[in-house]
C-alpha cells in the first residue's frame, strides 16, 4: 500500500509518540487526522508543519474514551478527505498505581482511554474500510508492558495486554477483508510520559544501564516503524506485535 495520498487518524497526535507519527506519515505523503483533548495550539502548530510538507491535515477535538467522539473523528476523515485507510490507536494514559492502591476511577479512565478506545476505533475503522472495499491498516500503539510486567502500574500493564489480545483477535477476525493490524510495544521513551525519569540523574541512569543499547529512544524512532507497518512492506504482517525497546526485555544483569 503506497502511502501517498492515503488517510490516517492517529489518536493522541499533537504530543509526544503521537506527534512524531503524525510528522512521519506526513513525510510519506498521508493526508491526517490529529485526535487531541489537550492544547490546541499544540495541534494548530503540528497541522502548520505537516501543510509545509506538503499534506492536508486537521485536528479533532475528540475524547477517545467514547464512542461518539471516535465516530466523530471517522466522520471528518470520510467528510474532509473521502476515505480512511489507516488508524493509530496512540492515546494511553498511566496512574502509576499498583493493585492494593489503584481506585475504581483511575482504573476506569486507564482502561476507557487505553483499551476500550482501541478497541471501538478497531471496530469502527474497520466498518469503514470494509465499506470501502480495499483493505486498511490498523496499528495499535501497545507497550512492552504488553508483556512485561511493571509492579506498581497495574491498570496500565492490563490495558496494554488487552490491546495485545485485541491485535491478535481482531487481526485474525478482519484478515479476510485484508485489514492488517500490527502492535508497535515500544520500551522507554524520550516524551512527557517519562518527565519524572529524564529530570532525575540517577533514575535516569539506572534506566539507561538496564537497556542493552544504552539508552532510551526518541519518539520518531518509533514513528518510523509505524510508518512501514503502514507501507508495503508490511502486507504480510498481522495480529502481531513488533517490540521496540532497545533490549529491555532481554536484558539481565548476568550471573
Amino acid at each position: 500500500m503506497p502511502l501517498k495520498n492515503k488517510v490516517a487518524i492517529v489518536t493522541g497526535g499533537n504530543t509526544g509518540i503521537g506527534k512524531a507519527i503524525v510528522l512521519e506519515l506526513a513525510k510519506h505523503g498521508v493526508n491526517i487526522v490529529i485526535d487531541y483533548v489537550t492544547h490546541p495550539e499544540a495541534t494548530d502548530a503540528l497541522e502548520q508543519k505537516v501543510a509545509a510538507l506538503g499534506d492536508k491535515c486537521i485536528g479533532i477535538d475528540a475524547d477517545v474514551s467514547k464512542v461518539p467522539d471516535l465516530e466523530k473523528l471517522i466522520g471528518a476523515a470520510v467528510a474532509k478527505f473521502g476515505r480512511l485507510d489507516i488508524f493509530v490507536n496512540n492515546a494511553g494514559i498511566e496512574t502509576r498505581t499498583s493493585v492494593l492502591d489503584t481506585t475504581e476511577d483511575q482504573y476506569d479512565a486507564v482502561m476507557n482511554i487505553n483499551l476500550k478506545s482501541a478497541f471501538f476505533a478497531t471496530q469502527l475503522a474497520a466498518k469503514q474500510m470494509i465499506s470501502q472495499g480495499d483493505g486498511g491498516r490498523i496499528i495499535n500503539i501497545t507497550s512492552v508492558h504488553e508483556d512485561w510486567p511493571m509492579p506498581g502500574n497495574t491498570a496500565y500493564c492490563l490495558s496494554k495486554g488487552g490491546m495485545r489480545m485485541l491485535t491478535r483477535t481482531a487481526g485474525v477476525e478482519l484478515a479476510p477483508h485484508n485489514i492488517l493490524i500490527v502492535g508497535v510495544g515500544p520500551g522507554a521513551i524520550e516524551t512527557p510520559i517519562n518527565t519524572s525519569t529524564m529530570d532525575d540523574p540517577a533514575k535516569l541512569k539506572k534506566l539507561d544501564a538496564a537497556i542493552p543499547l544504552g539508552r532510551m529512544a526518541k519518539p520518531e524512532e518509533i514513528a518510523t516503524v509505524v510508518s512501514f507497518l503502514a507501507g508495503d512492506g508490511a502486507s504480510y504482517m498481522t495480529a502481531t506485535s513488533v517490540i521496540v525497546d532497545g533490549g529491555l526485555m532481554q536484558s539481565s544483569p548476568g550471573l
